[in-house]
This record gives C-alpha cells, sequence and structure tokens, in this order.
C-alpha cells in the first residue's frame, strides 16, 4: 500500500502530511511517497522526511500511488481507475473535479465532507482544525492593522483604553478568535444567528449581541441555514450598529457550499470610525464585507482598513500542516483492514448516516464522492447541483 503526498500550488505553503505523520502510516502498513519539496513551505524539508522513513521523489511517482493525499485537488485527469483521491474538493463549488474523477474511476474523498457530528469523526474534522487556526489569526492581523495598544494600560502618561472588538460569528472560528482577542486584553462583543451560542460567546469572554426574533438558524449538519433577505437586514444593523466604534471587526459568516453571506455592507464601513479594521475571514468565497477586494488589503477613503486574506490558516502553514495531517492520517488508517486497502461502504464517515440515525443529514453522502465511476448515491444534494 502506497500514499502519494503531493506538493500544493504556489498560493498555498501548507502540506498534506507532516514527517511524525509518516511514521504512524508506516506502523499500519503503508509506504509513503513525498513529492520533492511538498513540505518546503511548512518548513518540513525533504530530509525530514526521509529521516521518517519516507522516499522522496517526483510528481508523477507520487500521483501514481493507490492513495494521493493533498489540499488542493491535483489533475485528475492524470490519475487511472481504481486510485483514492483524498482532499479538499469543496464539491459543490467545483464541479468538474467530481465529474473527472467518476468518468476515470477515481475515488473522490473530500475532507471538508467529515459528518463533523459523529464523535468518530471529530479527529478527521479539517474544517474545525483549520477554523480554529484562522480565527486565532485573524485577530492577530487586526491587531496588527490597528494603529492602537490592545489592552487597558495604566501608565504615569496616562490610561490606554482596551480596543474593542467585534466578532460576527461564533462558530469554531468565531469562538477561537473571541478567546484569542480576550486574551490579548480586548472588549469582545459577538453576535450569532443562533441565540443558543450566547452562552458559548460568554464562556470564552464574549458579550453577546442579541438581535430580535433571533432564533436557531441552524441545520441538522450543523452549519448555518441561509436566513431571509428581511432578517439577514435586521442582523446587519444590529451588529454594524454595535460594530461602529469598534477598533477591529472579524467576520466570520460561511454557509457550506455557498458564497459567503454579506454581513457588513459598504453603507456600514461609511459609518465606522477612522482607524478601525475589518478582518473578512470569507474572502476566499467571496467575502462577508461588501467592499471586501479578495487576496488584498487596503483602506478606504474614510479610513477603514479592510483585509481580504484568503488562507489564513496558510498564514500558519507549520501548525495547520500538522493538524490537517493528524487528521488526515487519521482517516486514512480507516481505509485499512486486515493490512489492505478497503473501502467499507456502510462506514458513516465515508457515505453518512442512515436514515432514522440520530446523525442522519438528508442528502449528505460523508467523505466519499464519487466510486467506481459514479457519484455516490447517498450524495443527492451534490447531483442535484451538478446537474
Amino acid at each position: 500500500m502506497r500514499i502519494g503526498v503531493l506538493k500544493e500550488p504556489a498560493n498555498e505553503n501548507r502540506v498534506s502530511l507532516v514527517p511524525e505523520s509518516v511514521k504512524k502510516l508506516l506502523k499500519i502498513g503503508f509506504k509513503v511517497v513525498i513529492e520533492t519539496d511538498a513540505g518546503r513551505n511548512s518548513h518540513n524539508i525533504d530530509n525530514d522526511y526521509t529521516n521518517a522513513g519516507a522516499s522522496v521523489s517526483t510528481r508523477s511517482e507520487a500521483m501514481s500511488c493507490e492513495i494521493v493525499i493533498c489540499i488542493t485537488p491535483p489533475d485528475i485527469t492524470k490519475m487511472d481507475a481504481g486510485q483514492i483521491l483524498v482532499c479538499v474538493a469543496d464539491p459543490f463549488r467545483n464541479h468538474d473535479n467530481v465529474r473527472v474523477a467518476a468518468s476515470r474511476g477515481v475515488s473522490l474523498m473530500s475532507m471538508d465532507m467529515i459528518p463533523r457530528r459523529l464523535s468518530r469523526a471529530q479527529a478527521m474534522d479539517v474544517n474545525s482544525s483549520q477554523d480554529n487556526l484562522a480565527g486565532y489569526k485573524a485577530v492577530l492581523i487586526g491587531s496588527a492593522h490597528v494603529p492602537r495598544g490592545i489592552p487597558m494600560m495604566t501608565t504615569s502618561a496616562g490610561t490606554v483604553r482596551p480596543c474593542k472588538f467585534v466578532i460576527m460569528g461564533s462558530g469554531v472560528a468565531g469562538l477561537q478568535a473571541i478567546a484569542t482577542a480576550k486574551r490579548l486584553g480586548a472588549i469582545v462583543y459577538a453576535s450569532d444567528v443562533r441565540k443558543s451560542a450566547a452562552e458559548q460567546i460568554e464562556s470564552v469572554g464574549g458579550r453577546f449581541i442579541e438581535v430580535d426574533g433571533m432564533d436557531d438558524f441552524e441545520d441538522e449538519s450543523g452549519y448555518a441555514k441561509p436566513l431571509t433577505p428581511e432578517f439577514i437586514q435586521k442582523v446587519n444593523h444590529t451588529v454594524c450598529e454595535v460594530a461602529s466604534d469598534a477598533d477591529v471587526v472579524v467576520t466570520t459568516a460561511r454557509i457550506f457550499g455557498r458564497p459567503a453571506p454579506i454581513t457588513v455592507p459598504a453603507n456600514a464601513i461609511a459609518s465606522f470610525k477612522a482607524g478601525s479594521v475589518v478582518v473578512d475571514m470569507n474572502a476566499d468565497v467571496g467575502g462577508n464585507c461588501e467592499l471586501t477586494r479578495p487576496g488584498e488589503v487596503y483602506t478606504t477613503d474614510n479610513g477603514v482598513t479592510i483585509v481580504g486574506t484568503k488562507n489564513l490558516p496558510g498564514e500558519l502553514a507549520y501548525t495547520a500542516s500538522m493538524l490537517y495531517s493528524n487528521n488526515m492520517t487519521t482517516f486514512v488508517s480507516t481505509l485499512v483492514r486486515d493490512g489492505e486497502l478497503f473501502t467499507d461502504l456502510d462506514d458513516e464517515v465515508l457515505v453518512g448516516a442512515s436514515e432514522g440515525s440520530e446523525f442522519y443529514v438528508s442528502g449528505m453522502g460523508g467523505v466519499l464522492l464519487c466510486h467506481d465511476g459514479k457519484i455516490h448515491d447517498k450524495q443527492t444534494r451534490l447531483m442535484e447541483v451538478i446537474k
């Protein structure tokens, strides 16, 4: 059994497997082939991999392995029937990769489709591990751009008041952002479309921003539901009013498989104070701020700095790679039975929970997108979107 680890594109500093994980996979019975310089941008050099027991070779050699792992999907037309590709396929936005994999008989497994409510799947949940780092980094970036000290300081020259942060959303990324800002000494306000999030926000030091008519807008898979335009406007208005005198605003709202919702409209930016910073965590999928320029940092005419960094986990490439690698190693280990590769079509992580289970999510079939030349039967939501 061979696992090939690919070097990522130039805009991705992470790597899908770190040397420490190589040792674990060798114990299971894998041979590991690393593409030359695959880990260089995350500070995992080729010599580290060879010392761990892997072989370092060409891309074509890594691509020829029975299992190919990466973050960004490679050119699937260069893969053969029977191979397994494990990556972050983002299938609802990148339909062609699913079609090509199915047509070539490649088993495509997407790590962003991990059924996060299954307790066994939590050690494989790349969304949570990477979002956690993204929330942390977003606060650090905001703090670096704001022209003020963050904590309260009492000095002989006078008292420095603490910065005010507003975190829009309290999922994994949002909660980490709240906690990080609080640790830096800021006063932190936070919002969410789930009223039940108030307790979580307060547990990490935030102050909950409540909106009249708020309910638990969460779907059965644990992601935020799309909201009505009227309620979105109401939430935006309320939260942006609180944010109008904030020093740093971090937006985190992301709807699985859809463009990011606008939570900071242009007219709100006009009311924000000069010197404030907006860090848009979803610039890669359109942005939560109407004025975000994906991949850019710029300052508006009224002095608001808007940060549109597209890959926040990639800004912490060493740590992000380690966590992603741990998730990947745990997942790949489930593909082995009695020393051989085995795709268990009864495994809920691969194909989703069965109807009637408390973890069942209609139309969501788990990690396995296509197998044996076709999109897997349980991926009905995906098939509807692709059609």
